[in-house]
């Protein structure tokens, strides 16, 4: 239970004054520090334990290493005064119904689900394209396009008056004929804000774009269209009045055909310079899913991390690696990976607490938590472990080192599944005995490899243990872990995610490096938003490795004279170096990764797009860049270097322009702000409605 390097081992150094104000703003009870909220987890944590005491300690000790999602952190042992607050970090909303009373329905639980704090995710591929008829009413449809402004203006209203900004995920396939539109939304200044936009990228896609096809844009065909060119497609909403064949397939009307090529290139061009919409590889998510033979993924969580069902639910939690560095900066420096192996146990036990603690506003949510139990424990910190040992961010050593700690990751978790299992039973979902049928064979050729039959009923932890693609290659290094989940089944169905954490990365974490990131830079411009002000505030930061350093080395260094190893900031290493340390831990994640790779504003068009190819080929499930581009959005973090070098025009009441550099403080309204987070409040419509 107990790390073996004692508390006086860790580096502990005193939250720098913007981190203990985030902490404050966003986890802290009235009266509370650090050492008073891990109090308050620890002791909420453990009340579902037969012995609260004992194991209230233990996770005390652990969060010295390790924290939970923000939900848990802010609503954990005070959920008696907040009765609609959620520990929840991760939800998707039902499928939607193409209907007006279904989108209606999905956006009335939306607004539930956004107000217990949870963030959500929405498929809205489901919605016909614009222009398509509406049966009995005599009219077409707006699309979903328009349908989304809706969800995106509620986000917006519930959030203003709950205290967190609400977060959304929009899907859409890549088939559907509004797709064009839906990948530019976000040219519109202010419009769908409160939404990352991510298209769903099928392997017939991305094999049309490589061998430069044409691409069907469509949607289900009623039973009066039915004479026009048709297709064939696995459809993730049924409806008595499409027509579906014998192994599942819906026939589905040819609105248009484009070029897959060219869509593609919509897709990166719109990336390269709004930095959306995002891609997740939709198939690849449902081949590797723990889960494979009884659900069916459409959408993730806001931030792509956790790929989810319908009303799918997920909470979080994250090890901070930089806490478990000895010796940093020194010949001796050197991971604690025995200490972080028990960290990793102690947490797993800690993560599936909560889902006794939920909260989740939505009976089919609620059901859905306790059946799966799932969690996805991921970390922070790995940017800032590497440069306190001396490693790179990108080198092959630090791929090395990525794989090796998100292995032990996975591993620890599975064991202690299995403790936890035997201890206090399996997930329900995985007592249960599914029966095979021939889309599960034909998913899975290795069942009738085995000399299993359609009708066949097999036990659900059986599916999971012996015949993901996940577990399996956890039984490439513990044969027999695995060969026990498959007789005893796990705690939950799901354990790993690597989130991108970057309020708990700069807050409790001091500022180590956020999720799987080098850190950003070592002194930079944090843009938050603060209650009560009308424009983001711009904070001071400094990075944990540079705090580190200091304490350690030289207590005087400036930013600019530190050693080499500290140049592989997230702007400071190479694109591809990024993909290739998030390959290296994905193999090892059975959720998804968030991560966020930073491409230099002169990087050319070209070369940003063979990026995308070389992240599909490594494994990637989905793909996320950011290319700095001050005409379009200013970004939570901004270099000094970028924020002095960039310009902004305000134009005056008296018709006068004037033109400011970013970093510029101006006093507009009683306020005082940063010249860029001025122009993007104003810009974006949001001024005042922080």
């Amino acid at each position: 239970m107990k790390p073996r390097a004692s508390q006086k081992d860790s580096l502990s150094l005193p939250l720098q004054a913007a981190s203990a104000a985030i902490a404050k703003a966003k986890y802290f009870q009235a009266g509370e520090d650090l050492d008073g909220l891990r109090r308050r987890l620890a002791r909420a944590l453990a009340t579902s334990e037969a012995d609260p005491g004992r194991w209230e300690e233990a996770f005390y000790r652990v969060l010295h290493h390790a924290w939970p999602g923000g939900r848990i952190m802010a609503n954990a042992g005070v959920m008696a005064s907040r009765p609609a607050a959620s520990t929840i970090n991760c939800t998707v909303s039902r499928t939607i119904d193409d209907s007006m009373a279904g989108i209606m329905q999905a956006a009335s639980e939306a607004a539930l689900t956004l107000k217990a704090g949870c963030g959500i995710g929405y498929d809205f591929s489901t919605l016909r394209p614009r222009g398509a008829r509406v049966c009995r009413a005599g009219a077409t449809t707006s699309g979903p396009l328009p349908f989304m402004d809706v969800f995106d203006a509620i986000c917006r209203t519930v959030s203003s008056a709950g205290g967190r900004r609400g977060a959304q995920m929009a899907c859409l396939d890549i088939g559907h004929p509004d797709i064009e539109a839906f990948i530019t939304a976000k040219r519109e200044a202010g419009r769908l804000r409160s939404f990352n936009l991510s298209c769903l990228i099928s392997d017939a896609f991305i094999q049309a774009v490589r061998s430069d096809a044409d691409w069907p844009l469509v949607f289900p065909a009623f039973a009066p269209e039915m004479g026009g060119a048709l297709v064939w497609r696995h459809w993730p909403r049924r409806d008595p009045a499409y027509t579906v064949d014998h192994e599942g397939r819906t026939a589905c009307r040819v609105y248009r055909t484009v070029r897959a090529r060219s869509l593609w290139q919509l897709v990166l061009r719109s990336t390269y310079e709004y930095s959306d919409p995002g891609f997740i590889l939709i198939d690849e998510i449902n081949r590797t899913n723990p889960l494979w033979f009884c659900e069916d993924i459409r959408a993730t969580n806001p931030c792509g991390e956790q790929p989810l069902p319908p009303f799918g639910a997920c909470l979080l939690g994250s090890v901070n690696l930089a806490s478990l560095v000895r010796r940093p900066f020194s010949r001796e420096a050197h991971f604690d990976f025995d200490g972080y192996a028990q960290v990793v146990r102690v947490f797993a036990r800690m993560l599936d607490n909560v889902v006794e603690l939920h909260g989740l506003p939505l009976p089919e949510q609620r059901a859905e938590i306790v059946r799966k139990r799932r969690h996805g424990m991921g970390y922070f910190g790995l940017g800032s472990a590497l440069t306190m040992l001396g490693i790179r961010y990108g080198s092959p050593e630090s791929v090395a080192f990525t794989e090796r700690v998100t292995r032990l990751l996975a591993i620890e978790n599975w064991r202690a599944a299995l403790e936890l299992a035997r201890e206090k039973g399996p997930a329900p979902a995985l007592a249960e005995d599914v029966e095979i049928t021939p889309s599960l064979l034909a998913q899975q050729p290795a069942l009738a490899n085995d000399g299993i039959r359609p009708g066949t009923m097999l036990p659900a932890r059986v599916l999971h243990a012996r015949y993901s693609t996940h577990l399996q290659r956890i039984a490439q290094a513990d044969l027999e872990l695995v060969a026990q989940l498959a007789e005893v089944g796990a705690r939950y169905t799901h354990a790993t995610s690597i989130a991108p954490t970057g309020t708990m990365a700069a807050s409790v974490g001091n500022n180590a490096s956020n999720g799987i990131e080098p850190s950003f830079a070592h002194q930079y411009t944090r843009n938050m938003i603060v209650p009560g002000e009308k424009a983001k505030r711009a904070v001071r930061m400094e990075s944990y490795e540079l705090l580190a350093y200091r304490h350690h080395v030289d207590a005087k260094v400036d930013a600019d004279d530190l050693p080499e190893v500290f140049t592989a900031t997230a702007a400071g290493t190479d694109p591809r170096e990024h993909i290739a340390v998030q390959a290296a831990a994905q193999r090892w994640v059975d959720a998804a990764i968030s991560k966020t790779i930073n491409v230099p504003t002169d990087l050319g068009f070209a070369d940003f797009e063979s990026l995308y190819d070389a992240a599909i080929d490594q494994g990637l499930k989905g793909c996320t860049t950011f290319r700095f581009n001050p005409e379009v959005h200013q970004g939570v973090l901004v270099t000094d270097r970028d924020l002095a070098a960039t310009e902004y025009e305000f134009r005056l009441a008296d018709g006068r322009s004037v033109r400011l550099p970013g970093d510029a403080q101006v006093e507009y309204e009683g306020g005082i702000y940063t010249a860029a987070n001025l122009y993007d409040a104003l810009k974006e419509g949001f001024y005042g409605k922080l």
